[in-house]
């Protein structure tokens, strides 16, 4: 159901840059872009990430109560993205461990402000 989720950055080569690498144990890439957004994800029939710089021109915020949610498919690979979200420069917004008896989640922000977790569920 969902096509593709976008995030204003400030900086486009360095949101391609972190969240191309960040995701490619995932089958992630840069799959196309142009000056001001690109997409990102395994294939162009999975959901996408956006990143783009604001159309309208205003100075990118990020938004409150929004957050970005990427299935890490298993626990091993919540703490492996979580450390790597970190050494890439995110910053910390609770570390990779368990929520509640079903969710296995690590929480971050990339350089923008932008709030996101990997996780896995079951």
């Amino acid at each position: 159901m969902l096509g593709y989720v976008t995030i204003g950055v400030k900086d486009m080569d360095k949101a391609i840059a972190f969240y191309t690498e960040l995701l490619a144990p995932l089958g992630a890439k840069k799959l196309f872009g142009m000056d001001r957004i690109a997409f990102i994800g395994a294939d162009m029939g999975s959901p996408m990430l956006a990143v783009c710089l604001p159309y309208d021109g205003n100075e990118q915020h990020p938004g409150n109560g929004n957050m970005l949610a990427f299935n890490a498919g298993s626990r091993e690979m919540v703490d492996q993205l979580y450390a790597k979200a970190i050494e890439l420069g995110a910053t910390d917004e609770g570390p990779a461990g368990e929520r509640m008896p079903t969710f296995y989640g690590g929480y971050f922000r990339d350089a923008d402000g932008n709030k996101a977790v990997v996780y896995h569920m079951g």
